[in-house]
């Protein structure tokens, strides 16, 4: 194992989504993560402990108890989640994230956004991601963006309630025949440790990450394919949808911009960082195996 690979890269949110695949990716790369949780007696930060990761307990709140975890890092995974906050706590954790790594001397920092990357869509959880950005840029930080577009675990993976979400709600608002961009977080997580590997090449880029296009039409096409028989579909109104106090209006807003919002659909510069990146049809495939 090289001297780089012996050094430690923070990954924030490590039990997340996003942190967890990056996690997984950075230690199968031989790095040290020191994976950032709010508890680290829970399952998943137990699962991250086992695999060989050293779990650390921190609160992005509180600038105090991200130093001593930044202390000597080489690298940082910065990810917030907008749903359990809300967006000004997702501005604030964003910041204090920056900060530490600034004042820490972390050499890279990776930023896990989302959205377009252009301003004015409405959309709160793509709007602050951009707050977060500016606020690195100004702190000059060796950073880089990665904004991986739709999460095919939308579409199968319970905690995002697919039969009322993706499979009910999300087409009458985004139109069935709508071509979206989608990845998996395995894949993103392949591609944030790729990055960590290679700075030279990355640091000071933003990266639009897309592995496939299709429509919510054809999605649920190859889900019926695969899987034997259609996605479940709960019927849900709207209004009811929106008072959930983990999403609010944020995710119908965004379905309706991308009715007609311009987005980037060119999956050539992932697959040039990563070739192995699935489409829709092997994710789904996977998920029959799992």
């Amino acid at each position: 194992m090289t001297a780089t690979r012996q050094r430690a890269i923070v990954v924030t949110g490590a039990t997340g989504l996003q942190g967890s695949a990056v996690t997984r990716h950075l230690l199968q790369d031989g790095w040290h993560v020191r994976a950032l949780t709010r508890n680290a007696a829970s399952k998943q930060a137990q699962a991250l402990a086992a695999s060989g990761a050293e779990v650390v307990q921190g609160d992005m709140n509180e600038p105090a108890s991200l130093r001593p975890v930044f202390a000597g890092a080489y690298g940082a995974y910065s990810v917030q989640n907008p749903f359990i906050g809300g967006p000004e706590a997702e501005v604030r954790q964003g910041k204090h994230v920056a900060e530490v790594a600034k004042e820490c001397g972390v050499q890279h920092l990776v930023y896990g956004s989302a959205g377009t990357g252009r301003r004015g869509t409405g959309i709160p959880s793509w709007e602050t991601k951009l707050l977060v950005e500016d606020h690195m840029k100004a702190l000059e930080l060796p950073l880089t963006i990665l904004r991986p577009m739709a999460f095919m675990e939308l579409m199968a993976d319970k905690k995002f309630f697919p039969a009322v979400a993706a499979w009910n709600l999300m087409p009458r608002l985004v139109g069935g025949s709508r071509p979206l961009p989608w990845i998996c977080a395995d894949d993103l997580g392949a591609i944030a440790a790729h990055v960590f590997a290679s700075p030279q090449q990355f640091v000071g880029r933003e990266l639009t990450l897309a592995s496939d296009v299709q429509s919510l039409d054809q999605c649920r096409w190859l889900y019926r394919e695969v899987m034997g028989a259609p996605p479940q579909q709960f019927p849900m109104p709207l209004w009811l949808f929106e008072r959930f106090g983990f999403v609010g209006r944020d995710l119908t807003t965004m379905w309706r911009w991308l009715r007609a919002g311009e987005v980037d659909l060119d999956t050539a510069p992932t697959r040039a960082i990563h070739p192995e990146a699935l489409t829709v049809r092997a994710w789904l495939s996977r998920q029959t195996a799992a």
